[in-house]
């Protein structure tokens, strides 16, 4: 199955290239913020969420939380987006020199509309090596997430939810194997969004995308791992 260029998963595109340097509150530090580029797709922006609960935000304000000095997240993300897509994206941005951490969350798309995880892999492995040289080639500034499970929301209850979730196994396999190889840090959160079955509260109000407290749990794991980076 695919999708109309225009759509994923029932709903328009919309546009987060952002590139900004405030957010919520002032960080504890003003020597020299460290940057964060995050890359992906809705699950990136935290599409029907307030911009301040998407999982990078939160993962700066927990930072910020700890007396770390942070800049707000660079994020190029956008709804729809598969891995061809962030990549023309990517192409057509103008970054910073160098940025001191970089997540990478890709690939709902490309099983959505009905690419193998075998077509996943070499694009994906492009857009990870491009994430390390975002940081400077060290491995231990970048993250990548694994890919939700989106057949487990009622946006799914018209879809196979046991073939979603085999083929989003499929596609994380490829990923982490392909971090692991890189030596990148992997950080599994899919396991969570299959809990949306029982628990409504972990989804925003359009049933599909994750809420501001499932974004959380992700954030909490991404500051986490940065945080330890710079203990």
């Amino acid at each position: 199955m695919t999708l109309n260029s225009q759509m994923i998963l029932g709903r328009p595109y919309s546009l987060f290239t952002i590139h900004l340097f405030t957010l919520i509150s002032p960080p504890i530090q003003s020597n020299m913020p460290f940057t964060y580029l995050a890359l992906g797709d809705s699950y990136t922006i935290g599409e029907q969420v307030p911009f301040e609960e998407n999982y990078p935000n939160q993962a700066v304000q927990m930072l910020r939380e700890k007396g770390l000095a942070f800049h707000a997240p660079e994020i190029l993300a956008r709804t729809g987006w598969t891995t061809e897509e962030l990549q023309a994206g990517i192409d057509q941005h103008h970054f910073l020199p160098q940025y001191d951490f970089v997540s990478l969350l890709i690939g709902v798309n490309n099983q959505y509309r009905g690419h193998s995880a075998e077509d996943y892999e070499k694009p994906f492995e492009t857009l990870l090596k491009q994430a390390l040289a975002f940081a400077g080639n060290q491995r231990e500034r970048v993250a990548v997430l694994s890919i939700p499970d989106w057949g487990c929301t009622p946006f799914a209850a018209n879809h196979d939810p046991a073939r979603i979730k085999e083929e989003i196994n499929r596609f994380n396999e490829v990923n982490k194997r392909i971090a692991g190889k890189l030596g990148i840090h992997y950080i599994y959160i899919t396991g969570w969004t299959r809990e949306a079955v029982s628990d409504p509260s972990l989804l925003a109000t359009d049933g599909l995308h994750p809420s501001g407290k499932e974004y959380r749990r992700w954030a909490t794991e991404v500051a986490g791992y940065f945080s330890t980076q710079l203990s």
